[in-house]
């Protein structure tokens, strides 16, 4: 029994030499680890979200920059504080941010960049 306990304690500590029996053991083991235990745990290491297209963009402006009785004077004055803050650009959609009272506090859009028109020579 004290030998398996040797050989336990040995691995626990790392004790062997490199090159060794035991030390290639305790190298392969880890590297199982490494390789197979993401197939089997699940260490939610994702992308919280992800865009759909390289070119989408999210944007979030606060109610107010936006100030809008309906749809459509909210879907113009969100291209207008866009193309303020950061050029030309398509609205994809448009969705309101509500707070745990129901008020609309934002609007978030999604957004593509346009591409600029080719120059001629």
């Amino acid at each position: 029994m004290s030998r398996v306990w040797r050989t336990i304690k040995g691995y626990l500590f790392w004790t062997y030499d490199r090159g060794s029996f035991h030390y290639d053991v305790m190298v392969t083991l880890i590297l199982v680890f490494i390789f197979v235990a993401p197939r089997f745990i699940d260490f939610r290491d994702k992308p919280a979200s992800v865009a759909s297209h390289q070119n989408e963009i999210i944007i979030q402006l606060d109610a107010a920059s936006v100030d809008a009785q309906d749809q459509s004077m909210v879907r113009t004055n969100f291209q207008k504080e866009i193309r303020r803050l950061s050029g030309t650009m398509t609205i994809e959609r448009i969705e309101p941010v509500r707070d745990q009272a129901g008020q609309i506090v934002a609007y978030r859009a999604w957004v593509r960049k346009e591409k600029p028109a080719p120059v001629k020579p």
